[in-house]
């Protein structure tokens, strides 16, 4: 599908989205919203795609809502700017609740929607050089679409820091606090996705995608009989299908099971 403001790289079985506005340092606006959002639906439905990894092109990895797009919304009437809110929360849910694994591959800023980007993919993984903020109080707004992602990442105790202080986050914090998974020098990045990629590919498809919809059902929930119920069922569910049987099969007779390529 054509993108203007996204680039699309597929190889094998891993779909690359690049966020393709160099210049304005990955910053986006409805286009871009837009856009992530069908290229996550598309690679969501497609069969042959089994990892997405989110990236930006330049130096930046995104550095948040463009500002020329806020000051045209901060002219328009409430119910615009409702809806122009609501499309950017409908684009963070949908990369944040896509069935296969997400990788955020982040090479340096990623500011205020930017950090909610990265909060909303599964894993992410930062270059040194990476910096991330929420900074939307410096413009007298509040991180509030990214803030159910960025939450679930960092906790209360440190968004009750950062939300308030809009402080620079080094990627050594960040891989502190819980926002990023990994940081390695910026000649190193590419390889360790690659690696955690690699990881992903060995994994049952439906299986992950079960997982993805375990650790939200168990989140945060109180542990009681009604969630270990719960917890029975969806895996004496998995255990019966087709997948679950190659996985155990193929691990008795010592070979690959049939979702692992050549």
């Amino acid at each position: 599908m054509p993108f203007q403001a996204l680039e699309i790289q597929l190889t094998g079985p891993v779909a690359t989205i690049w966020m393709n506005r160099p210049d304005l340092h990955n910053a986006f606006d409805e286009t871009l919203i837009a856009e992530l959002t069908a290229a996550c639906i598309a690679l969501d439905e497609d069969k042959d795609v089994r990892v997405v990894i989110l990236a930006g092109r330049g130096k930046s990895f995104s550095a948040g809502a463009d500002l020329n797009w806020m000051k045209r919304a901060a002219n328009n009437g409430l119910a615009d700017n409702l809806n122009d809110a609501r499309a950017l929360a409908r684009m963070l849910r949908t990369l944040a609740e896509t069935k296969k694994p997400t990788i955020a591959r982040v090479q340096g800023a990623a500011l205020g929607g930017g950090m909610g980007l990265a909060a909303a993919c599964d894993i992410a993984v930062a270059s040194t050089k990476a910096v991330f903020a929420t900074s939307e109080v410096k413009f007298g707004i509040i991180p509030s679409a990214i803030s159910p992602y960025v939450l679930r990442a960092i906790g209360a105790r440190q968004a009750c820091r950062y939300f308030q202080s809009a402080e620079r986050i080094t990627a050594g914090r960040a891989c502190e606090i819980g926002l990023v998974h990994e940081t390695v020098e910026p000649e190193q990045l590419d390889a360790k996705v690659h690696e955690i990629v690699g990881s992903l590919l060995q994994g049952g498809p439906l299986s992950q995608a079960a997982a993805k919809d375990l650790i939200r059902a168990v989140s945060g929930r109180p542990i009681n009989d009604t969630l270990v119920d719960d917890t029975a069922h969806r895996i004496a569910h998995l255990r019966a299908t087709p997948e679950a049987r190659e996985g155990i099969t193929a691990f008795l007779d010592k070979r690959q099971p049939n979702w692992i390529g050549e």
